[in-house]
């Protein structure tokens, strides 16, 4: 009997998904990569050498690969999360990437679908949900909490305690002080330092963070 070949789909195929791919690439946990993306200018082409097989319902044709949602924005990443799973989709097929430099203690718990690139450090009972994204070099101290689909950005550091909500966004090299909760959807800008609790779907930006006059773009 044949042996299938080792699989993982990015779904999207944009700036997080040409990191996954090569750190992935790098690794060689799988032997083949692929990429589904709905932009029908990149269909048959490679994204950083991985060839995009088509629209995001093509998902449905690899039943035995392993998945990965690449979207930037959390947001973004529950939507086509809901659209897989409206497809058929089932749970366990979403991969967790973890990148060799990332310790994960036996205390931390990291969800299915949850990307944590390069030097990302959880310290002690770090709990990460479903399809969480931390970018390189954020730090997660003692009994922090990011709910699903939470994003991190590259030097974001939550001190001990701190609960994340879900789909919220946190902007690059932000900071959090211990024991606050940051609300779903919520966004921190970049650079802010968060001293109070920042209500769900509010944009708080600067240091010390406030409410912004206008809601910060979000990375899709």
């Amino acid at each position: 009997m044949r042996r299938a070949v080792r699989t993982l789909l990015l779904v999207t195929a944009g700036g997080l998904a040409r990191e996954v791919a090569t750190l992935e690439q790098a690794t060689g946990r799988y032997e083949r990569l692929l990429m589904s993306d709905d932009d029908p200018l990149l269909w048959g082409s490679k994204v950083a050498g991985v060839p995009v097989i088509g629209s995001i319902d093509r998902v449905g044709d690899l039943g035995d690969a392993d998945l990965v949602v690449c979207a930037g924005s959390g947001t973004t990443r529950r939507a086509l999360v809901a659209r897989l799973d409206a497809l058929g989709v089932p749970a366990e097929r979403y991969a967790r990437v973890v990148h060799p430099s990332v310790d994960v203690p036996p205390t931390c718990h990291v969800g299915a679908g949850t990307i944590l690139l390069a030097h990302v450090t959880l310290t002690a009972d770090v709990r990460l949900g479903r399809h969480v994204v931390a970018m390189p070099g954020a730090t997660l101290t003692h009994d922090c909490v990011v709910e699903d689909f939470g994003t991190l950005c590259a030097g974001v550091s939550l001190g001990g305690g701190v609960h994340v909500g879900a789909a919220a966004y946190l902007g690059m090299n932000s900071c959090v002080r211990e024991g606050l909760r940051v609300g779903e959807e919520a966004v921190l800008g970049m650079g802010a330092g968060l001293l109070s609790p920042l209500p769900a779907g509010e944009t708080w930006v600067g240091l010390p963070a406030r409410p912004a006059a206008v809601r910060v773009p979000v990375e899709d």
